[in-house]
């Protein structure tokens, strides 16, 4: 099997970083030796460095995350993980030195794998951190136990090496607010604000109709991807990206009955009800945990992806509030950038627009959405 496309290289992974990844991922804990080396070297450069209100950025994929990390992430005080930082996560510092002293002439942007537009070069953001919480928990994949975190959950040895690693970067970086994208943080709302009372969550979601179809387009696009290219599917496997192909994972938010439904529906190609039952497991979870803990309520921002796509200048403005993170440039950068997806269309008859429908209306309903060819108007609702 080719690992590259004749004339494509958005899904070539380069030898050398092949095998890097297989040593991080064999030998994880040695890394995470290392990084509390590093820690120890910037003792002093860390010292009066804090880890403010940090922002995370979490929800299902596909639903607006990227653009949402993209446009945070012009913000002068945010410092995010970015590309160049992979393999090497555990030693942001040591890893970037490295690369620093390597770097060649700048690269020029290239659309990224998932087709949508989206190009990006070794500086810009991505979702990293991943790899941390799959060091320390090793079952933050299996969708045979629970994979929620909150409040009442404990780890010393990642809060340590989580805390620092944020600070290494705020201060590698010259930051003062650390930004997050992470799908499977949608799980952790209540473990992250037990380490960060002041942290800030935002969770875009997009209806479910159009959001089956594009969770659906990717599945299709990243199990072709794998087939062909071995190294891009080693590679998604140890960011922590199960989210489409090959090595798909459902995140189970304790719901182990619907967890065995959504797999049994995906494998007997049944997708279509399959992606809307778990659209609808994921955002329920959300909508739960808000009603049930008033802090993450608070520290939470639901953002719409048909919203967005409408007035993105106005959402932007909503969503710097939130943060904390005011700026006149990014409500103008969202209106220049955001528009609603014209690459693919829906591919799904009226009777699975309807099924779609029937399981998520519940659900759907808590966001906002009033059916299946409802408009959804501008709202600036918070929380759900």
């Amino acid at each position: 099997m080719s690992d590259r496309a004749d004339g494509d290289t958005r899904y070539h992974v380069p030898a050398w970083l092949d095998i890097l990844g297989g040593l991080v991922e064999r030998w994880p804990e040695a890394w995470t030796r290392l990084g509390d080396v590093e820690t120890r070297r910037l003792q002093a450069e860390l010292a009066d460095q804090a880890v403010d209100r940090p922002v995370y950025v979490t929800g299902l994929a596909r639903a607006g995350s990227t653009v949402l990390l993209e446009l945070l992430s012009r913000h002068p005080d945010v410092v995010t993980h970015r590309y160049r930082d992979f393999p090497m996560v555990h030693i942001p510092w040591f890893w970037n030195r490295f690369v620093d002293s390597n770097a060649k002439t700048p690269e020029r942007p290239q659309e990224r794998a998932h087709g949508d537009g989206i190009a990006v070069t070794a500086e810009s953001p991505e979702a990293f951190e991943e790899v941390l919480w799959m060091t320390f928990f090793r079952n933050a994949h299996n969708p045979v136990v629970s994979n929620v975190l909150g409040h009442e959950d404990s780890n010393p040895e990642f809060d340590a090496f989580y805390r620092d690693h944020l600070r290494k970067l705020l201060w590698m970086r010259r930051g003062q607010r650390y930004l997050a994208k992470g799908n499977y943080n949608v799980t952790r709302l209540g473990y992250l604000r037990r380490l960060f009372p002041d942290a800030r969550f935002i969770v875009p979601i997009r209806d479910p109709i159009s959001h089956v179809a594009s969770l659906m387009r990717q599945h299709e696009r990243f199990q072709q991807v794998g087939r062909e290219h071995p190294r891009a599917r080693r590679h998604m496997r140890r960011a922590g990206h199960y989210e489409f192909g090959l090595d798909l994972r459902p995140i189970n938010v304790g719901d182990q009955d619907a967890i065995v439904r959504i797999q049994r529906l995906w494998s007997s190609g049944e997708e279509v009800e399959g992606w809307a039952r778990y659209w609808s497991m994921i955002y329920r979870h959300v909508a739960d945990v808000c009603d049930a803990d008033p802090d993450v309520r608070i520290a939470t921002f639901v953002v719409r992806f048909e919203d967005l796509c409408r007035a993105p200048g106005e959402v932007m403005q909503w969503v710097q509030r939130h943060a904390g993170l005011p700026s006149k440039e990014l409500p103008n950068l969202a209106e220049q950038r955001i528009r609603a997806p014209d690459y693919y269309r829906q591919p799904f008859t009226p009777e699975q627009r309807r099924l779609i429908w029937e399981c998520t209306a519940e659900t759907a309903g808590r966001f906002g959405y009033a059916g299946p060819d409802a408009e959804a108007s501008v709202t600036a609702a918070g929380a759900a």
